[in-house]
């Protein structure tokens, strides 16, 4: 832990900028308390730290005040710790001791404040553990009440009933659970048949402060609706629904569902054969692969074609296309919802005996490894399928 706090020397001895660039407002001839905020501290845990500094004011004198700053537990870990001091106030003087919340680290906080003109600046020490960092903060701007709210909005994205799935993902989850309990349910998921986004199991200083955290899953389509229920019922969890994923509506494509289903089951293997021969007609390729993600419900279609880059070696382009089929919307529906990736490329070389060892390099180009179009494929798997596609502009289906 001692790692963690050596980031609070680059606090302020590099003089931060502002907590924030909007202009001190002093409300004149109130006679209540007034609430303001300081909510940035430039360089403080070499940037890296979320600090929030909540002043109480009966006019321009302060009252009361608390430090809540959440940081990185050490450079090479996404893992936060957070510590909130409350602050008492003697003239210029803020102190304050406190524990940090997660390593249980002891936290000692006294700063001086001094108004210049329409910012402040501050100046003491912060100590944490064993390490004692020196203050040297100007230009520090605040916030109202107001302002301070407005910027705490946040959305994670979270629609526990859509209509449909044209602005949320089949195969996309989010589950809000309280700090206490999301580890009991990441643990539930252990053996089920769905991945979970490792970057969502960072908890942030969004997720510390509210007491909740947002874990993002992707399952497939079909056992969506079930997995939702199943975390519904788990103790701590406040929220759960679809989120935004890989589906783009204008590669998405909607058809009767009765010709692809055996009984109440999505017939895969059809759509598979079906999607990659339409594709090895647009594509001027060849089918060599097509598997089901028994997680995630994607299909990966691989087709090979005579690679044009150096025809003499008689390389091989490998086309590489996901593909996602679910229901258009949840619950009951008589319809299906298509989804297919552009081409994904390389080069390989596939001929008999000794063989070139090739490396990608096309990932620097801008465009990526992705052809350049796909020769149609989302209007001819359109009539395959006898289908829709989406129309942004009057968001229908046409």
């Amino acid at each position: 832990m001692r790692a963690l706090p050596l980031l609070l020397l680059g606090l302020v001895a590099a003089s931060a900028p502002a907590f924030a660039q909007i202009k001190l407002q002093q409300k004149a001839g109130t006679g209540g308390p007034e609430t303001r905020y300081f909510t940035a501290m430039d360089g403080l845990m070499d940037g890296n730290a979320d600090v929030i500094l909540k002043e109480t004011r009966q006019g321009k004198t302060v009252t009361a005040a608390v430090l809540d700053v959440c940081y990185p537990v050490d450079k090479s870990s996404d893992r936060k710790d957070r510590f909130v001091a409350n602050l008492t106030v003697n003239g210029q003087t803020l102190s304050g001791s406190t524990q940090s919340i997660a390593d249980k680290q002891p936290v000692a906080v006294k700063l001086t404040r001094k108004p210049t003109g329409d910012t402040f600046e501050f100046r003491g020490q912060i100590t944490v553990g064993q390490t004692v960092t020196e203050v040297a903060s100007s230009d520090n701007s605040d916030l109202s009440e107001k302002e301070f709210q407005d910027n705490q909005t946040s959305d994670d994205g979270i629609t526990p009933q859509p209509k449909d799935f044209t602005d949320v993902s089949p195969e996309s989850v989010g589950v809000r659970v309280k700090l206490e309990q999301a580890a009991d349910f990441l643990k539930s998921l252990k053996g089920e048949a769905v991945e979970i986004g490792t970057s969502s199991l960072a908890v942030t200083c969004d997720a510390m402060r509210a007491g909740e955290q947002t874990i993002n899953l992707t399952v497939d389509p079909e056992h969506s609706a079930a997995l939702l229920a199943k975390a519904k019922s788990t103790q701590g969890v406040t929220a759960a629904g679809w989120t935004s994923g890989v589906v783009e509506m204008d590669r998405t494509i909607r058809f009767a569902a009765a010709d692809w289903r055996d009984g109440d089951k999505i017939n895969k293997d059809k759509i598979a054969t079906a999607v990659a021969g339409v594709l090895a007609k647009t594509l001027s390729a060849k089918p060599a692969s097509a598997i089901w993600n028994a997680n995630t419900g994607k299909l990966k279609l691989i087709l090979k074609r005579p690679s044009g880059v150096y025809p003499a070696l008689g390389l091989t382009q490998n086309l590489e296309v996901t593909a996602l089929i679910s229901p258009d919307k949840p619950g009951s529906t008589d319809r299906l919802m298509l989804w297919v990736s552009s081409p994904a490329t390389s080069t390989t070389d596939d001929s008999a005996g000794a063989k070139l060892n090739l490396s990608d390099d096309s990932a620097s180009d801008e465009e990526g490894n992705e052809p350049k179009n796909d020769n149609g494929s989302i209007d001819a798997l359109t009539r395959e399928f006898k289908g829709q596609r989406w129309d942004a502009d009057k968001s229908v289906w046409k």
